[in-house]
């Protein structure tokens, strides 16, 4: 009677609510869950929409005075060389005779086109120049901005006509044509050859026309130079060049290039070469002085 009762005991209220509490805890025990991994798959789908780009997390270059782009401008234009090749040929045009006014005329329009040269040459060689990580070259390492450059040029290149013109018809004439020769001269295959040398003493060689021919309001003045101070002018070019390559010589030869500095630096070395190009440009300097004081810049005049 005892097992009976056991067994057929009817589940009284006590058991009723153990039964319906343990069906609906699993309920409210998986609710929380439930919104918590739907909570994790939205945050994850957003992460990486709204992850930052790697060039905002980069560091930005702190502010120099130097990275103005005025600055920059004037680093990109090769500035020793234009300054030291437009005061000679204002020095040469004061021996000659010439006026202030054009003294002044001269001085600007050469460094016009100097600037012109250099800024060309570093827009030809921005790729190569970052390669090989040159300092001193705001083109090739970013801070100055390609269409900036090229900008600029073109405003360069519209100013120093008129003022070559200004000069003189025919000085203007001889000048243009020198700097047209300088822009020739960055073709690679030219640059690069035994020939390098030949495009610099062109250019050079224009130098005492312009000088000889020159005047004051684009009229046709003046005469033809002296032969023998085309000679040496174009000497006198193919020195500057020698010195010009003196820095870059490890690069041109990583690259290929066989032009005539580098097989005369890889002959006697560079230090040696250095000294030689020094000396040679000098003796030039000093022939033009000597022969520009005894024969004078121009021949008769037309």
């Amino acid at each position: 009677m005892a097992s009976d009762g056991r067994r057929g005991r009817r589940r009284g209220p006590r058991d009723e609510a153990e039964v319906t509490t343990g069906a609906v805890q699993p309920t409210t025990v998986t609710e929380p869950d439930t919104k918590s991994a739907i909570t994790s798959a939205i945050k994850s789908a957003i992460t990486p929409a709204t992850k930052p780009d790697a060039s905002d997390e980069a560091p930005r270059r702190p502010f120099r005075l130097r990275d103005l782009t005025p600055l920059l401008l004037i680093r990109a234009a090769h500035p020793r060389l234009a300054v030291v090749t437009a005061v000679l040929l204002a020095v040469a045009a004061a021996l000659s005779g010439r006026p202030d006014r054009e003294l002044l005329l001269v001085l600007v329009t050469v460094l016009v086109g100097q600037v012109i040269l250099g800024w060309f040459n570093d827009l030809i060689d921005r790729a190569r120049d970052a390669r090989h990580q040159r300092a001193g070259k705001p083109l090739a390492d970013g801070r100055l901005d390609p269409g900036t450059l090229w900008f600029c040029l073109a405003l360069a290149v519209f100013l120093v006509v008129p003022l070559s013109v200004g000069n003189g018809l025919y000085a203007g004439i001889a000048y243009l044509g020198s700097l047209a020769i300088g822009v020739a001269g960055q073709w690679r295959w030219l640059r690069t050859g035994f020939f390098s040398w030949l495009p610099w003493a062109a250019a050079f060689a224009l130098y005492p026309a312009f000088l000889s021919y020159g005047g004051w309001g684009g009229q046709e003045h003046g005469a033809p130079p002296e032969p023998l101070l085309i000679g040496l002018a174009a000497l006198l070019g193919i020195g500057v060049h020698f010195l010009t390559a003196l820095w870059g010589l490890v690069a041109d030869r990583e690259d290929g290039w066989t032009y005539l500095p580098l097989r005369l630096g890889l002959r006697i070395g560079a230090s040696r070469l250095l000294w030689v190009a020094g000396s040679y440009t000098v003796l030039v300097l000093v022939g033009l002085a000597v022969a520009g004081s005894y024969v004078g810049l121009a021949r008769d005049a037309l």
